[in-house]
């Protein structure tokens, strides 16, 4: 069989790629033979180990264990979960606890489950603003986190939602974006700002009536599918932290920020140490760290988080909280009265409110 230039080049070059494929077969034998076995994985030292729970998203809690971790030679095992499913589950497992931190969790919560930590006051602790230092340190805020209410402004003009009061109005009916407070701290923090925006403590229930009524029956999951309902117009407001709400309109969703007319909260997160932690001197130093000035720089210039330093500038990312207006917000009174929010709320909105 005569075969023209182009079919002998064609099999020559069919010929010398099968040789090669052998060869590197061959070659490449022995090295899986080798690399078959699965290597162990590391398992650190006790004295350098740390359990770590938290609720902060990954971006968060992320540069900051990992650069803590690179600092001290501490291995950091992280555990994710919503604030009150993880002191639950704390609180369930305290007399043989296998969490060193809760690193996260609003003050009310934190305070609400202060049995579970061990007191203790931070380096640094000077440089906190008043305002966020706590007598008996058994926690050691992180950041402060304004609540606002947020709007579709492709739907809701400028000016039409201006405070609290607002969400009380029947045009919002069953377009409000809230979520479930017993699973979101967050939005336990805005019911109990709108009590405080809205009334005093004996006009509790009739805002929690009216506010569960005004919810139509609608509730998220979470606070990140609130911001999403009011974007994508499903909903027309709602209500999210400042720091989530910013950086999705940074990121091009329809939002707008209000912050409101009669009054906000700024409640700050948390970092608290266990009682009886396997590792206290470790989380000691953890807890040290999320305080320190590098940490506190981070949160403020990366992830528009107030900074719970004294001495640390707002930067040009977020409004001076001096600027806020603020509510009353006793934290201590908010805990004592947590109970019996979250018990009218529930009531309320499980359907006992009659057109």
């Amino acid at each position: 069989m005569k075969f023209t230039f182009r079919t002998r080049t064609v099999l020559l070059i069919l010929v010398l790629a099968a040789a090669i494929a052998a060869v590197i077969a061959a070659l490449s034998i022995p090295y899986l033979r080798e690399a078959a076995p699965s290597a162990s994985p590391y398992v650190p030292p006790e004295k350098n180990k740390l359990v770590v729970y938290t609720s902060h998203k990954e971006e968060v809690w992320w540069p900051v264990i990992k650069e803590f971790e690179e600092r001290t030679g501490i291995y950091v095992e992280v555990v994710e979960g919503g604030t009150n499913e993880l002191l639950e589950t704390l609180s369930s497992s305290k007399d043989e606890p296998v969490c060193d931190v809760m690193f996260g969790g609003g003050a009310e919560s934190l305070n609400f489950y202060r049995d579970l930590f061990l007191p203790y006051q931070a380096q640094d602790a000077e440089h906190l603003s008043g305002q966020y230092s706590l007598s008996d340190h058994t926690w050691t805020p992180f950041y402060a986190l304004p609540v606002v209410l947020i709007y579709n402004p492709k739907l809701v003009a400028q000016g039409q939602l201006t405070s609290w009061q607002d969400l009380l109005d029947p045009q919002y009916k069953g377009r409000i974006a809230f979520a479930d407070p017993a699973v979101s701290a967050s939005n336990f923090t805005a019911l109990a700002t709108m009590l405080c925006a809205c009334g005093r403590e004996e006009d509790q229930e009739e805002i929690l009536k009216a506010f569960a009524h005004n919810l139509g029956g609608l509730l998220m999951a979470s606070s990140g599918d609130s911001l999403s309902e009011v974007a994508d117009g499903t909903c027309l407001v709602g209500i999210s932290l400042e720091e989530t709400a910013l950086k999705r309109i940074d990121a091009g969703d329809n939002l707008a920020v209000v912050y409101p007319g009669d009054g906000t909260s700024a409640v700050p997160d948390g970092t608290a140490i266990l009682l009886n932690a396997p590792h206290p001197e470790n989380a000691k130093r953890f807890l040290d760290y999320t305080i320190s000035e590098d940490v506190q720089h981070l949160m403020a210039g990366r992830f528009y988080r107030h900074s719970v330093r004294d001495d640390i500038e707002e930067g040009d990312l977020l409004p001076e909280l001096s600027r806020i207006p603020m509510v009353n917000y006793d934290m201590e009174e908010i805990g004592r009265r947590r109970e019996s929010i979250m018990t009218e709320f529930s009531f309320f909105f499980g359907g006992e409110v009659q057109e």
